[in-house]
């Protein structure tokens, strides 16, 4: 998955869905260097916060809306759970003999702090959650070079992801009298663009074999 800043889904009303919005936390959670452990009790903290919003005595026809987004200058990962009810979250201490009841007593506990806020649609709520990820990996820094000066493992911003450069050729043809650049990228088909345009590269890309490699394509004749 391309590296990105927060990713906004919406799941059904069903016990499913909990699994779901885990499996979402898991694929973002290598791109953002979340630590074992804290993307352990995030799973926690996301899984009752969307069993709560599932409990909510809506329409069986409303969505649940998860956001899952990093704030790597705060050093937080941020997870928000919307709902088309009503009423104020609060934590309860059941009694012993009680089977539920605990899920925000848990999330309190794990959480750097958390709250709710009304929805901007004036229906319903959010309630999120705030956990400490000193080591949360920002958006990649990037300049902007022409696509001639493009190598390969280097990692370019196209199409709105950070992709990776496998394979690369210029290309010129007699009819046409501008040089083009072929990107090979590891997602999606390859890139066909001038040789002058410009393209956002990662700075400081890690080094890899075969790096600064040109392979011409034959001219036509």
């Amino acid at each position: 998955m391309a590296a990105r800043n927060d990713i906004l889904f919406r799941v059904a009303r069903r016990r499913s869905s909990v699994r779901r919005a885990r499996n979402l936390l898991h694929a973002v959670a290598g791109d953002w260097s979340i630590g074992q452990e804290t993307l352990a009790e995030a799973e926690l903290v996301l899984s009752e916060l969307v069993t709560n919003a599932l409990r909510v005595p809506v329409p069986g026809d409303r969505l649940v809306e998860v956001r899952i987004a990093r704030l790597p200058e705060d050093g937080v990962l941020r997870l928000e759970v919307g709902d088309a009810g009503g009423g104020k979250p609060e934590v309860r201490t059941p009694s012993e003999d009680e089977t539920g009841g605990r899920g925000l007593l848990l999330v309190d506990a794990l959480a750097h702090r958390w709250g709710y806020e009304p929805r901007p649609s004036g229906i319903g709520k959010t309630v999120w959650a705030e956990l400490k990820t000193p080591d949360i990996a920002p958006e990649p820094e990037g300049t902007e070079v022409a696509a001639i000066t493009v190598r390969a493992g280097q990692r370019v911003r196209v199409w709105g992801e950070w992709l990776t450069v496998r394979g690369l050729h210029a290309e010129r043809h007699t009819s046409d009298s501008e040089a083009h650049v072929v990107l090979h990228l590891d997602d999606g088909p390859g890139l066909r663009i001038t040789a002058d345009s410009p393209l956002t590269v990662q700075a400081d890309p890690p080094p890899r074999s075969g790096d600064g490699a040109w392979r011409d394509a034959p001219r036509r004749k």
